[in-house]
């Protein structure tokens, strides 16, 4: 004893009997046995202790009743804007363009002349058919004056109301001719291009211009197999543009057949723009919400498999039984894992639920300050 002093000896047994608390395993409440009803496997059972020996380990874990929501899922899709409508106009006869009243970047409204073509050939044959029209009306009218007296046959009637409206038939002719000679605008819009200029040959068919309608924008997106049974037309849509402006929108159409490479669906949506500072072909983010579903949110860490690779909670029911709980995963937020699939009558173990397997005899208890987020 002279080769340690007292005080060494005393900090020796301090450290033994330290060491052989830790060696116990009781660190904490959850998760913990029971110590009055259980003992681990292989200790000898105190004396006295009976029957409460043979008692099966019973852990202490913490669980809380769901919180329902009503999530609504956010789909995150990419996009671009497009036109409402686009046309692009051409010739509807060959000639000379006469006028041009279109400029790129002018606003044009529907019905507006867009562009004239010379047509002198035509303009007189609409003077001739009118002529021969009134012609053979005349004669019609008298004749039937004749045919009414006796004095004219009824074939000769017969023809001269043939003459007439063989007449009128050539003057409609001519009109059209005459009508395919001007262009005009099918709805109002933006003028994006002007392909030809006053006094320039064309030919039918020939591109004009080019008239994009802007209000509404459109922005297309697709759509994905899984998603498109949860949105619908008239659905919500937020849209973020590449400018950084945000703007809410709805889903006006939902086409019904897949693409053959991509198995998508396209979707578009309309975006008021009265003041066309929305221009086509931008990059946009769009984002869907899906029906709202009755779902709980907790966190990512209480989430488990089972045996067979099933995601899951552990749950505890009245019986104090610990059970493992097939979900589905509705979303991943900010504030946790979205699960539907969760019976109201039940708790979820959100502490110690690693120490338990199904069938465990467990002790559920409020965990402070831990659980799924209402």
């Amino acid at each position: 004893m002279s080769f340690f002093s007292t005080h060494r000896i005393l900090s020796i047994v301090v450290l033994a009997a330290a060491a052989a608390w830790i060696g116990t395993g009781e660190f904490a409440a959850v998760g913990s046995s029971d110590a009055a009803t259980a003992s681990e496997p292989g200790e000898p059972v105190p004396a006295g202790a009976g029957d409460a020996a043979a008692k099966p380990l019973i852990r202490t874990v913490g669980a809380v009743k769901p919180v329902f929501v009503q999530h609504a899922r956010e789909i995150h899709l990419s996009g671009a804007t497009v036109a409402d409508k686009e046309v692009v106009l051409a010739a509807r006869a060959s000639g000379i363009v006469a006028k041009l009243n279109v400029e790129k970047g002018a606003e044009i409204a529907a019905n507006d002349l867009v562009v004239e073509l010379e047509g002198p050939e035509e303009t007189a044959s609409v003077a001739t058919a009118e002529a021969a029209l009134a012609q053979a009306t005349q004669q019609l009218d008298v004749g039937e004056k004749l045919y009414a007296n006796g004095s004219l046959p009824e074939l000769e009637i017969t023809a001269r109301r043939a003459a007439k409206a063989a007449a009128e038939a050539q003057v409609a002719q001519a009109e059209a001719a005459l009508d395919r000679l001007l262009l005009r605008a099918p709805f109002s819009g933006i003028v994006d291009s002007v392909a030809v200029e006053p006094g320039e040959w064309v030919q039918a068919g020939t591109p004009i211009t080019t008239i994009l309608s802007l209000n509404p924008i459109v922005v297309k997106t697709e759509i994905s197999e899984r998603d498109i049974a949860n949105v619908s037309v008239g659905s919500k849509a937020i849209v973020r543009l590449v400018n950084g402006t945000t703007m809410e929108g709805t889903i006006r159409h939902l086409s019904h057949q897949a693409s053959q490479v991509t198995r998508t669906f396209v979707a578009e949506i309309a975006l008021p723009n009265e003041d066309r500072a929305i221009s086509a072909g931008m990059t946009a983010e769009v984002s869907l919400f899906a029906q709202p579903t009755q779902a709980v949110i907790v966190p990512r860490s209480i989430i488990t498999l089972s045996d067979k690779g099933e995601i899951g909670l552990r749950i505890v029911g009245a019986d104090n039984i610990a059970q493992f709980l097939k979900v589905e995963l509705v979303d991943d937020t900010p504030d946790g894992i979205v699960v539907a699939g969760v019976p109201d009558d039940v708790r979820i173990i959100v502490a110690g639920q690693d120490l338990v397997r199904n069938g465990d005899e467990v002790i559920a208890t409020d965990p402070p300050a831990v659980g799924p987020k209402p």
